[in-house]
């Protein structure tokens, strides 16, 4: 199993060192820990992907301002916040910014184990969506538009007739470019064409 990275974003010593000694003993799992949320931004963009417990009221970069500035990097980080009992709203914000969870200080330690390797899981399925999505988008982006045009009109449920009939062209150049739209796609069926195209987020022009 490859090593799990946890990291600790926290401006109180006391809860970051407790959280490193609970932490630290979980097996296959690297625990890392950070003092503010500026120190852990300047070494963000370097960082393998892992579970970011993010405190959300620091000097500096605030944990939201940390969710602001990881944005284009988001999906690297499975983040649990760690809140006071008064900042549930702020923790709903954190959630719309992409966190996973949010949990009260001091943090239920069995709760919190629970509640990172749910975040790992749900990490690690999100993770392969986007390869999905991104497998699927070079695919289509290899099409010619005309290619794409009769993609579309399948995704419309639309015979090679209407389809010909929309694009002013012949029945059978349609029969062409949709046998090679499915070379391209390296497919046999238009099922399976379809299911790249929907991964994608290819739909009708309608």
């Amino acid at each position: 199993m490859k090593t799990r990275q946890i990291f600790i974003v926290d401006d109180d010593d006391s809860v970051r060192l407790s959280l490193v000694q609970l932490l630290s003993i979980l097996p296959d799992h690297q625990v890392h820990s950070f003092a503010s949320g500026d120190v852990f931004l300047a070494a963000a963009a370097r960082l393998d992907p892992g579970c970011l417990l993010l405190d959300l009221h620091m000097p500096g970069t605030p944990g939201i301002g940390v969710l602001e500035a990881i944005g284009p990097i988001a999906e690297r980080f499975a983040t649990i916040v760690l809140t006071g009992e008064s900042d549930v709203g702020t923790a709903v914000q954190a959630m719309k910014l992409g966190a996973f969870d949010f949990l009260e200080k001091p943090c239920d330690h069995v709760r919190l184990i629970a509640a990172i390797e749910s975040a790992f899981s749900r990490q690690a399925k999100s993770i392969q969506a986007v390869t999905r999505r991104a497998q699927a988008l070079a695919k289509i982006n290899s099409l010619s538009l005309r290619e794409r045009d009769v993609l579309i009109g399948l995704i419309e449920g639309h015979s090679n007739k209407v389809i010909a009939h929309d694009l002013g062209i012949s029945p059978r150049t349609i029969e062409i470019y949709r046998a090679k739209l499915m070379e391209k796609l390296h497919v046999r069926s238009l099922s399976e064409a379809l299911g790249i195209a929907f991964a994608a987020g290819l739909y009708s022009n309608d």
